[in-house]
């Protein structure tokens, strides 16, 4: 009595064990760092230290100028920079979706036509000879086909030498390395964190936009503003110059005192020019910000607006609350996310792999019956990979990966202590600027009422007209300084809300297709774009 055959145990618990191992990974799993933060910032009252800061949505909507808020609008939507940034942010899912996809075979389809022909001076024609006797297949040869061919042949039941066999094929041949050691799980963690790296790398991308565009725009008002004033001031030197060249031809004025007023007026005149050419050049930065031509802005940012009040200043908050309200911040926390998990993905490399592979095919050598179960060919294979001997290869980039993270750390750390100084920098200047500003409020008082003062005593014979002049430039300066004064500490806040790192909340982040975000990009003919995943 025959026993029956023993249960195919080995392969079949070789997998069970491959897939228990799956379970391992490899590599230092991540932890968000702990980065220490003051309690509170140096540079804010007692009183305030502990006052938690507003929300921060939209606050550049504080310096309440529509035409600023119009241009942010514009910005967001067609600036480059915030195209670009965008366009990481598919590049990086379309790089995460790629990962997930490792987790599975890979499957490919086939299909193939072989025609062998046998050459008449192998070493099969000899073998031929002796079985069928007399030449076989040589010219002017008889016989029977062989299998498949064509030719001549005694009909042994082998293919004849100088004959062809044509053999037709189709089917599916798959393949699927387990991750034993966790290297995919780690590749797909690091693609995740790059994924939410460039989301913020994007929203600090939209904060830096509007910041400049903000910036730019409060440089021009006050460029804006110190050109009304030193064109008021021309106007006025102008008519004290008509006055007094009248007075001078009945000698009741000075011809020195006449000179010295034509001498202000030029004076006065040199100023406006560097003032209108530093004004053209922040419409022309405003313009490209924008993603349009430098000229594009000039006529409607020409137009003179109302003088804008600075916008009130808003407690900090604390010093944890920026760890969570500053993009920059985030992103680089990614980063390090990311390069924690490269090192998993260096360290799996050092261990072994298995691989599976399957084909299914038909084959047959004619196709009226290829698609028949007696053409069906079944192939399976398991193959291990043991790393033996590389010289260090594979241990010098699990050291490079380590270095790379601890990069990341210092960049990290890096980015957090930087974020703490705008923080402190801007509230400094905010204040020094506020009290800068009061002194020169008082200074411009004090030199209307000299003026007034100097220009009766010169009247009287008292004092020279330089004196005059000199009064009169005091004022000039005064206004001048005071305007600049208005818009640093606009600029100073602007700085303050930057640092805060709020504001991104409610933003649009729209996401473009891979290959869509230029229209000069042009796909090859049916190349299909995957569409992209929406949200953060």
């Amino acid at each position: 009595m025959r026993r029956p055959p023993a249960p195919a145990v080995a392969p079949t618990a070789a997998l069970v064990a491959a897939l228990a191992l799956a379970g391992c990974t490899v590599g230092p799993n991540y932890r968000a760092p702990q980065m220490p933060a003051p309690a509170r910032f140096g540079e804010v009252t007692p009183d305030r230290a502990a006052t938690p800061a507003p929300p921060m949505t939209a606050w550049w909507r504080a310096f309440g100028d529509a035409e600023l808020e119009r241009l942010i609008a514009i910005a967001l939507a067609e600036s480059p920079d915030v195209a670009t940034a965008t366009a990481r942010i598919a590049a990086a899912r379309a790089q995460e979706r790629a990962a997930r996809a490792a987790y599975l075979p890979e499957v490919n389809a086939q299909a193939g036509v072989n025609s062998l022909k046998f050459s008449k001076n192998a070493g099969l024609s000899s073998l031929s000879s002796l079985f069928g006797g007399g030449e076989a297949g040589g010219a002017g040869g008889t016989g029977g086909g062989a299998a498949g061919g064509t030719g001549g042949g005694t009909g042994s039941g082998i293919a004849l030498p100088g004959n062809s066999v044509t053999t037709f094929s189709v089917g599916f041949d798959a393949s699927w390395e387990i991750d034993l050691f966790g290297g995919v799980a780690r590749q797909n963690q690091a693609a995740r964190a790059r994924t939410q790296a460039a989301i913020w790398n994007a929203r600090d991308a939209q904060l830096s936009l509007i910041g400049d565009i903000a910036d730019a725009y409060l440089q021009l008002r006050t460029l804006q503003t110190r050109e009304t004033i030193a064109r008021a001031e021309v106007d006025r030197q102008s008519r004290n110059l008509k006055l007094m060249a009248e007075t001078a031809k009945s000698g009741l004025v000075p011809e020195g005192d006449y000179v010295r007023q034509r001498a202000q007026l030029a004076n006065a005149e040199a100023v406006v020019g560097p003032i209108v050419a530093e004004g053209k050049a922040e419409m022309h930065a405003l313009g490209v910000l924008l993603g349009r031509t430098p000229d594009s802005l000039i006529a409607e940012l020409a137009v003179p607006r109302p003088q804008l009040a600075p916008p009130p200043e808003i407690p900090p908050g604390l010093p944890a609350d920026l760890l969570r309200r500053r993009p920059d911040i985030r992103a680089a926390e990614r980063s390090l996310a990311a390069a924690t998990a490269d090192i998993g993905v260096a360290v799996a490399d050092l261990f072994p792999r298995l691989t599976l592979t399957g084909m299914a095919q038909l084959i047959s050598t004619a196709l009226g019956n290829l698609f028949s179960g007696d053409s069906l060919q079944l192939t399976g294979n398991a193959g291990a990979m043991f790393p033996v001997l590389d010289f260090g290869r594979r241990s010098s980039t699990v050291t490079a990966r380590r270095a790379q993270a601890d990069e990341a750390y210092q960049d990290y750390r890096r980015t957090v202590l930087s974020a703490l100084r705008d923080v402190e920098d801007a509230l400094i200047r905010i204040h020094t600027e506020q009290q800068r500003q009061a002194a020169l409020k008082r200074g411009v008082t004090d030199a209307a009422r000299a003026v007034h003062a100097v220009e009766a005593r010169y009247e009287s014979g008292l004092v020279p007209f330089g004196d005059v002049l000199e009064a009169r430039q005091s004022v000039l300066s005064g206004q001048d300084q005071l305007a600049q004064s208005d818009g640093q500490l606009r600029r100073d806040l602007l700085s303050f809300y930057k640092a805060l790192g709020g504001g991104w909340e409610d933003l649009p982040l729209a996401e473009t297709k891979a290959g869509a975000a230029s229209p000069a990009y042009v796909a090859p003919r049916g190349t299909p774009l995957v569409p992209g995943e929406a949200g953060d």
